[in-house]
């Protein structure tokens, strides 16, 4: 039989090839329909579900990606395949199996964060993915391991513990310090990331990387240089086997020879002398309360690593959002910093009270995430058969074990529907606006920058001090920030962390006398 089909020639082999894969896909698709209709529900509007129509649409995201238009894509997306029934949902899959559901639908995201919470996760895909870089610790995992990682990581970001800001005005004090003359030119958003890794590595490890004294630190080049391959791993799922990954491993192998030592001498303290130092030692670390609940070095590394992507990059990104908004909104700029001056005047440090009794001040913040969440897009899969509700009077979505949903609060945050109509006390959704915030509250689940349900952020308290307390600080000396560079130009760099592309080139105009305004 295969000397006769050889026979047959180069041309009609490649025909029949096709033709039998065309079978194989349209059956495939046949079942999968089948199933759907038999679970009585619907498909998401479909791109493709085979490799033929899937490969140039995970290429193109891959492409996007690395030149910063992964939010432009993501958007068309919806703009050519949604439909009056599902305008806010796709699908994709590679070879007929596994479904990628994108989707920016609030319901979706309640959904997968909370109402159906136990029949999604990270799922396998995403975990095996991310393991090289994050391990099994509270951002790749699901279940009991999950649970367990949640359990390590809380206590160190109870409110009484946030409540001392000393780490923060250590950090703070230090930006500040690097900024140039009044009036000159400064890229704040490479202050911001430097500085936001200095304070997240002295409060895991009680010891800073020192990113602020040294602009070429190894260890934040290779933390950089790992999120961006991961980031491209993700996006192409299917075709991550073909990725390069020599520099991903060696970053990697750079962040933990910079821990490791910390673990080791941590480890060397007895359980009993911890629990002691628990009390009442300040200098009791996020490393310490971890290494009181387990002696696992892998576990304690996996941890480390996955609060230190959350520590740096969530509040990095959003101050420089919030500081290149603001540079272009003068008349905001005076109104906070007159709160801050009514508040704490020109040169005390802020209390946490004082932080969380300036509404403007959380305004603002909340204003620069929903326009920039933090994270932009996000992942779960399906453990089980499960669901994605539709419209009202709309079949439900079905959604099988194993597939994947991709849920964008970029998107989702910026789709104009879900908003009230423009008007005098509720201006353009696309425009920076901490004021709509005095008068309204955003429906639930179409405002998510701490995700939410169970998974939760278990930092946010943390991460919105901090970036509360370096506004005060920085505002508490300058009166005035300028842009330096075209303004209209920026473009939204999508790694991990969603951050301004072009940086944050501004120059800060420090005050005479503190003086209000």
């Amino acid at each position: 039989m295969f000397a006769t089909l050889m026979a047959l020639g180069p041309v009609y082999l490649s025909g029949l090839t096709f033709a039998m894969l065309a079978i194989f896909f349209a059956t495939r698709r046949l079942v999968n329909d089948r199933r759907i209709y038999d679970a009585g529900g619907v498909r998401a509007n479909v791109m493709a579900t085979n490799p033929l129509f899937a490969i140039p649409f995970f290429v193109s995201s891959g492409w996007d990606q690395m030149n910063n238009r992964l939010d432009k894509f993501y958007a068309n997306l919806f703009r050519r395949f949604g439909t009056p029934s599902q305008p806010n949902v796709v699908e994709i899959s590679f070879f007929g199996g596994t479904r990628f559901i994108m989707t920016r639908e609030p319901e979706h995201v309640k959904t997968v964060l909370t109402s159906k919470f136990s029949s999604y996760g990270k799922g396998q895909q995403f975990h095996d993915a991310w393991h090289p870089f994050l391990g099994d610790s509270i951002f790749t995992t699901d279940g009991k391991l999950w649970s367990d990682s949640r359990a390590l990581i809380r206590p160190m970001f109870l409110k009484d513990r946030i409540r001392d800001l000393e780490i923060f005005d250590t950090w703070a004090a230090r930006l500040i310090n690097k900024l140039p003359a009044s009036g000159e030119t400064v890229d704040i958003c490479d202050l911001f990331y430097r500085m936001t890794l200095d304070v997240t590595t002295d409060y895991l490890l009680g010891a800073s990387v020192n990113s602020l004294e040294d602009p070429k630190n190894d260890f934040a080049k290779a933390f950089n240089e790992v999120q961006r391959i991961q980031m491209l791993i993700t996006i192409l799922s299917p075709l991550n086997g073909l990725i390069p990954k020599y520099r991903y491993n060696r970053g990697i192998r750079i962040l933990e020879e910079f821990m490791n030592p910390y673990i080791e001498a941590t480890l060397r303290i007895s359980p009993e002398e911890l629990e002691k130092m628990s009390k009442n030692d300040k200098e009791f670390t996020f490393l310490h309360n971890i290494a009181r609940f387990t002696r696992d070095r892998t576990v304690i590394r996996d941890q480390i690593m996955a609060v230190l992507i959350a520590g740096r990059d969530t509040t990095a990104a959003t101050l420089s959002w919030t500081v290149y908004e603001l540079s272009n909104y003068p008349h905001i700029v005076r109104k906070l910093r007159n709160v801050i001056l009514n508040t704490v005047g020109s040169s005390r440090m802020p209390t946490y009270e004082d932080l969380k009794n300036m509404p403007y001040l959380t305004h603002t913040i909340n204003e620069a995430l929903r326009l920039y969440p933090a994270v932009p897009y996000n992942v779960r899969a399906a453990l089980e058969d499960t669901s994605l509700p539709g419209l009202p009077g709309q079949p439900e979505i079905i959604v099988f074990k194993g597939d994947v949903v991709v849920y964008s609060a970029l998107s989702m945050q910026r789709r104009p529907d879900i908003y009230p109509p423009t008007s005098e006390k509720f201006p353009d959704p696309q425009v920076f606006c901490p004021e709509r915030w005095d008068h309204w509250t955003p429906k639930p689940w179409t405002y998510v920058p701490f995700n939410g349900g169970p998974r939760i952020c278990v930092g946010q308290n943390f991460a919105m001090t901090e970036m509360a307390f370096c506004l005060v600080r920085l505002l508490q000396k300058y009166e005035r920030i300028e842009y330096r560079g075209d303004w209209s130009k920026q473009f939204h760099k999508a790694e991990v962390v969603g951050c301004p592309g072009q940086g944050v080139p501004v120059a800060l105009y420090e005050a005479q006398y503190g003086e209000v305004v």
